[in-house]
């Protein structure tokens, strides 16, 4: 029946919404809306009308906006299950609005009106990554936060870090020659870290059960060339991730072995018969 629609009805709505209001609805005409939205999480939901009523809505998710240009810094200081959140603004706003949370689905919110510039948060539990969001607003009505409302920072943190608790998956051996060899892995997943990853240690030791000197990487590397290494030879390589709170586990032992003569190329050798 879309050719009865008479228009639409918009609810730009904040994530999490504390308000003890529904937010405003928008009606249009038209099938696009530009709204300027802060770094916060928001759900839209868009219905559609007629002259026999509303169509059930459709929801869409903002996704999340990455804050790379933002106009200030956010410090958090761990006091075990609590933090103490401060921050320097450039300007005095009527208020400020912090989020805080592990993710959308579990995110809270927060009116700061004093002039302190910080707040204390509490409840924190241990090896979770918690977003943390502050932004400013010159109208402090709740429900209004959404045309005036700015993000000024946004970081992230642990209140206590702990070790992965798996390696980095995927380990793979390729262009294996003689002496050397490229190893190859995926990034520890995000959940699984347990603190942020500062980086990567591999170690590998050869037939004879001697061990190489442990190479240490940082959390951006994925792969690392392998030199130095004896011909015809077995090795095998285990590698693992650490954070500020240790090492954690080492992969499953990837063997592999060099050749004698280098790498070994293809080689296509054709044969044509002539008839006499």
């Amino acid at each position: 029946q879309s050719e009865n629609i008479l228009g639409y009805f918009v609810n730009v709505e904040r994530i999490p919404n504390s308000c003890s209001h529904s937010p405003n609805r928008i009606s249009l005409k038209e099938k696009k809306i530009l709204v300027n939205l802060s770094m916060a999480y928001y759900r839209v939901n868009i219905s559609a009308y007629n002259e026999a009523g509303e169509s059930p809505r459709a929801i869409y998710i903002v996704p999340e906006f990455s804050g790379t240009d933002l106009p200030g810094q956010i410090h958090v200081r761990s006091q075990g299950t609590r933090a103490v959140v401060t921050w320097t603004p450039e300007y005095n706003p009527k208020c400020f609005v912090v989020d805080w949370g592990t993710g959308k689905e579990d995110m809270h919110m927060k009116i700061v009106t004093t002039a302190t510039r910080n707040f204390t948060l509490d409840n924190f539990q241990p090896y979770k990554l918690y977003k943390i969001m502050v932004h400013t607003s010159d109208v402090c009505q709740c429900e209004s936060f959404i045309r005036h409302e700015k993000t000024f920072g946004v970081t992230h943190f642990y209140s206590v870090e702990g070790v992965p608790r798996t390696g980095p998956a995927n380990v793979t051996i390729l262009n294996i020659t003689k002496n050397s060899a490229l190893v190859k892995w995926t990034d520890i997943a995000p959940e699984d870290c347990l603190g942020f990853l500062q980086g990567y240690r591999i170690s590998y030791t050869d037939s004879s059960r001697k061990k190489s000197p442990t190479v240490t990487l940082n959390s951006s590397t994925t792969s690392y060339h392998l030199t130095g290494l004896k011909e015809k030879t077995t090795y095998r390589v285990q590698i693992s991730g650490f954070t500020n709170a240790g090492e954690g586990p080492l992969t499953l032992s990837q063997p592999f072995s060099t050749p004698k003569y280098g790498t070994v190329e293809p080689l296509c050798i054709c044969i044509t018969q002539h008839e006499s």
